[in-house]
């Protein structure tokens, strides 16, 4: 999992969704989830990365348990086991596909 944290913080949605495009993203959307929201374990057909705009998330893999907040960008692998929990003010963040 590529993880960057506070990159991402000063740019607006417009700039992060452009930088997303740039590296080949062909489907980038911004996704929020309501606050204790759970995602048990699952993977995802795709590659897709994840900056957070506002809130926080946290991120189980088999490399261990992440908190993402503002500015802080997380890629997932195609195929990769994680689960996400939701913190106690939701998340939202730009999502890209690929």
């Amino acid at each position: 999992m590529l993880v960057e944290l506070g990159k991402y913080k000063n740019l607006s949605e417009k700039d992060i969704s452009e930088i997303l495009m740039k590296e080949g993203f062909k489907r980038v959307y911004v996704w929020e989830d309501y606050p204790g929201s759970y995602y048990p374990e699952h993977s995802h057909e795709f590659y897709s990365a994840h900056i957070v705009l506002e809130g926080e998330i946290k991120i189980k893999t088999s490399e261990g348990e992440f908190v993402f907040r503002k500015g802080d960008r997380f890629d997932v692998e195609k195929g990769e086991i994680h689960s996400a929990k939701i913190g106690p003010k939701g998340c939202r963040y730009i999502v890209g596909e690929k």
